[in-house]
């Protein structure tokens, strides 16, 4: 539990219960964090046993595991209303649309893959 007492980490998890699995380097860039931070907390979050990722070409791809998932959503549904959880969406959503997102760049058949996971 002490996983989820991060602003940080709640950052991170937002993005992946409501987004979908994501490459590091798109967190760094949505949460405008270095790489150094982001990489310490998905760490964290791996070792608490709340994420799991998968090698993709050149890229590594986070997601939040299937047992873990329910209790994560939950909790993220419950304090999803925060302002800095909604501007993270909404850079996500920007970076998205001006194809700035690894997602674009990963080929279509493959994403679709680990998005399913």
């Amino acid at each position: 539990m002490k996983a989820l007492g991060d602003e940080a980490r709640l950052r991170v998890l937002n993005l992946l219960i409501n987004k979908g699995a994501m490459t590091i380097s798109d967190l760094e860039h949505i949460l405008d964090f270095s790489q150094t931070k982001t990489s310490r907390h998905i760490t964290y979050l791996k070792n608490s046993g709340m994420l799991s990722s998968v090698k993709l070409d050149q890229w590594v791809i986070y997601f939040i595991k299937d047992e873990v998932y329910d209790v994560i959503s939950q909790f993220i549904d419950f304090i999803e209303k925060d302002q800095q959880l909604e501007k993270d969406i909404e850079t996500y959503e920007i970076l998205g649309t001006n194809r700035e997102l690894a997602q674009n760049k990963i080929p279509a058949h493959k994403w679709k893959k680990i998005k399913n996971t």
